[in-house]
């Protein structure tokens, strides 16, 4: 995690530097250093909780969460909703904040909880204890979606959609309702994108509510080359920028192509360039490494509860990492999520911190417990 958040300030340090706006590229690397700062000790703070702790702590962070995503469609800063048209941050002055990022953690505690408490008073897996399940996760995600699709942030929508999936395969949810259940996920996924690009399917979609935005965004992502100059120039010249990196990079503060934003949603566009094939390589391995960690601290802990945030956090940077690379080399459509400790901004960064944190807790107080265990043998 330090790795790559050293991997992030230099990334935008050399974004930072090649930008044509004029920026302050000291205060630019030193407020990312300041959030890294503020989210190693949330981080430190949270592993200081233990399982019991964070079970009474997962419904009040829960629903504060919710809180503020209702108060962020009122009080949201103008300012950035004029420029990404999402009501999804709350503004003071120059700083400003996505309350989305603080539902993650509290949603992955919530999903914990509820599937431990339900495979308690449920020991035997039943088909109609199994949909139950099924419906009372849905019913804590509904208001998330909601709330969400009211700040027109399908972006981070589809974060919340991993964590959800990924704690329903892990949850002991029978293979017989899994299988009929993701292959509707896949048929709805498949009718949407048909919907996308057909006329008529265009039109179905705008009367529910969908933005040309949105559509711009799908056909940049199937016909990138076909609109350079507007709708696909971003991913364009992300593509570019990587490309241009070849096996070993250009090196170090070397930048010859223009990448809009990329000190945040494009920031692996630095990092293709500056470093090539082999730099990207090891920011993958990097994150490989972590994730590994974190199966290996789940393993060692055998704890349910744990198990099932570890689960949520590990989906939501995988996804992370998954979507945001994906959009820079044009795999994926551009949804605006950020690359985990490595993109400049505090909210997200302070989200996977404190998913960190929540790691750290099963580690820090699964060694507790065994030396406790220890001195009580000798």
């Amino acid at each position: 995690m330090m790795m790559l958040g050293l991997i992030g300030l230099a990334s935008i340090y050399v974004a930072a530097v090649h930008d044509s706006s004029s920026v302050n590229v000291t205060k630019q690397v030193i407020s990312q250093l300041m959030w890294f700062v503020i989210g190693t000790a949330l981080a430190v703070i949270i592993m200081q909780f233990d399982s019991e702790q964070l079970w009474r702590v997962a419904p009040i962070a829960y629903w504060f969460g919710i809180f503020l995503l209702a108060a962020v469609l009122i009080f949201y800063s103008r300012p950035m909703f004029n420029s990404t048209g999402a009501k999804s941050w709350f503004g003071v002055g120059s700083l400003t904040f996505q309350p989305s990022e603080v539902m993650k953690p509290a949603f992955i505690l919530m999903m914990g909880r509820v599937v431990t408490m339900h495979n308690t008073e449920n020991p035997t897996h039943t088909t109609a204890g199994d949909w139950q399940l099924i419906g009372k996760l849905v019913a804590y995600m509904v208001p998330v979606a909601v709330l969400l699709k009211l700040q027109n942030d399908f972006g981070t929508m589809l974060v919340f959609f991993a964590i959800l999936g990924g704690v329903i395969l892990v949850s002991g949810i029978s293979w017989r309702l899994l299988a009929p259940t993701f292959t509707v996920v896949f048929v709805v996924a498949a009718t949407a994108l048909y919907l996308v690009i057909s006329n008529s399917g265009r039109h179905i979609l705008e009367a529910l509510g969908f933005k040309q935005y949105q559509f711009a965004r799908i056909d940049t992502w199937l016909n990138p080359s076909t609109d350079t100059s507007n709708n696909a120039y971003q991913v364009w010249q992300s593509m570019k920028a990587i490309g241009s990196g070849q096996i070993t990079g250009r090196g170090f503060n070397v930048s010859h192509v223009t990448v809009p934003v990329r000190e945040s949603d494009m920031i692996f566009s630095v990092i293709g360039e500056n470093f090539g094939f082999v730099g990207a390589a090891v920011v993958i391995l990097l994150y490989f490494l972590l994730i590994y960690q974190m199966i290996r601290v789940t393993f060692d802990t055998k704890n349910e509860f744990y198990a099932y945030i570890s689960t949520g956090v590990i989906m939501m940077i995988l996804f992370h990492v998954f979507e945001n690379v994906g959009m820079s080399i044009g795999l994926l459509p551009m949804t605006g999520i950020p690359l985990p400790f490595i993109s400049q901004g505090g909210s997200a960064l302070i989200a996977n911190m404190a998913g960190i944190g929540l790691i750290m807790s099963m580690r820090y107080h699964y060694k507790s417990y065994m030396f406790s265990r220890n001195d009580r043998f000798e």
